[in-house]
Parts: structure tokens; C-alpha cells; sequence
């Protein structure tokens, strides 16, 4: 089964993606990856990888070869980490590379895999660099999603949003925003269902999660 190639693949979608300049290697990746119901995009080199990058987001996790002609592994971890990328980088590591990717694990990768390495190691780090992601993608959905309901929220009912999540009662936030009780119940009524929460402490959680 061939690798995938960058036409052919949507980019969007989680999938593992394959660094490494040596053909052969690539498609015996590839292979075995997608025999794993794993789907896979291969790059002949680093710079081929940060074009793609360039063009869009990539999901999913980065297998990358640590030496490679023009730009090693390492060098291109660097730059990711340079850029924000957060998503998990395995490398593929002779013996006499260790050294260099335990260096590369202080600096964010999430693991690396020593040549020659067992097909069911490989794969069983992959699927779990993949669940990694797919958590911090999640996670990253979840923030957006409360972020733009805080946006939806008026000037006042944000007043009175952070009184309500710093614990205080109606009558307190009537006296401290000059208004009504009444009023005060009907903007905190509001800011509870923009927001999707049932209570003050759901607020004030929510809050602390978007800091």
C-alpha cells in the first residue's frame, strides 16, 4: 500500500506524519502504520514538512527521522518549537543518537523510538502520541468555544459575571453597580446561559480556565 501523497491527503484530518529522506523507509512506514488503520503523509525532508505546515494546520503526530540531508530531525524540532507547534514529535534514533534525543525530549518532543525498533512498539507509541493529540485538541476546541461565548456577553453583564464568580450576593452586586436587585438577577440570568453554566462556581471554573 503506497504512502499517501500530499495531493491526495487531506491535511486537516489527525494522521501521522512521516519525516524522513529516505524513501524506502518512508513507504515501510507508511505501510505499516496504514495496515494499523493509522493514516499517514510522508515528506521527503524537513523543508518539505514546513511548507506543508505553512500551508495549514497538521493534525494528528510527527514521526521524524533525527539525521537528514539538508535539515536534520533535530534541527527541525527546533524550529517547530520556534513556531508553536504542539503537537507530538517521535523520533527515529540509531544507537549513537540517544544522547541527542534525550536532549530533544527537555526541549518537548514526546518520545523517541531506537532503530532497529519492533513493529508493535512503534505503533503502540504512535497511537498513544495520537490520543495525546487528539486530548489537546479537544482541549483547544473546548477553550475556543468558552472564549466566544465570554465575547457574546455585554459590558455589564461582565461586571456582573466577575462579582458573581468572585462569590457575591445579589443584593452586594445591586449596591456596587448602583442598580437593582431585580436587574442584577436578570443579567446574571443572562450571562448563565450565554456562558452554559448552572451555577456561580461553574462561572468562576470557567474563568480560571480561559486565564
Amino acid at each position: 500500500m503506497p504512502t499517501p501523497t500530499l495531493e491526495t491527503t487531506p491535511m486537516t484530518m489527525p494522521m501521522v506524519h512521516l519525516v524522513d529522506d529516505e524513501a524506502a523507509v518512508r513507504d515501510a512506514l507508511g505501510f505499516l502504520l496504514q495496515s494499523h488503520g493509522l493514516a499517514t503523509a510522508a515528506y521527503a525532508d524537513a523543508p518539505a514538512f514546513l511548507t506543508a505546515l505553512a500551508a495549514g494546520p497538521l493534525r494528528g503526530c510527527v514521526l521524524l527521522d533525527v539525521r537528514m540531508e539538508p535539515m536534520s530531525g533535530l534541527q527541525l524540532h527546533d524550529e517547530l518549537m520556534a513556531q508553536g507547534f504542539r503537537a507530538p514529535v517521535i523520533f527515529l534514533t540509531g544507537h549513537g543518537d540517544i544522547p541527542m534525543a534525550v536532549e530533544a525530549l527537555k526541549k518537548g518532543a514526546f518520545d523517541f523510538v531506537e532503530k532497529p525498533f519492533s513493529d508493535h512498539a512503534l505503533v503502540e507509541r504512535v497511537q498513544k502520541a495520537l490520543a495525546v493529540e487528539a486530548a489537546q485538541h479537544a482541549d483547544q476546541a473546548a477553550g475556543h468555544e468558552a472564549a466566544a461565548r465570554l465575547a457574546s456577553l455585554s459590558e455589564r453583564e461582565r461586571e456582573v459575571m466577575q462579582r458573581v464568580a468572585a462569590g457575591k450576593l445579589n443584593k452586594v452586586i445591586a449596591d456596587e453597580l448602583h442598580i437593582s436587585v431585580r436587574t442584577v438577577e436578570v443579567h446574571r440570568a443572562k450571562v448563565f446561559s450565554k456562558l452554559g453554566v448552572r451555577s456561580a462556581a461553574e462561572v468562576a471554573t470557567l474563568l480560571a480556565q480561559l486565564r
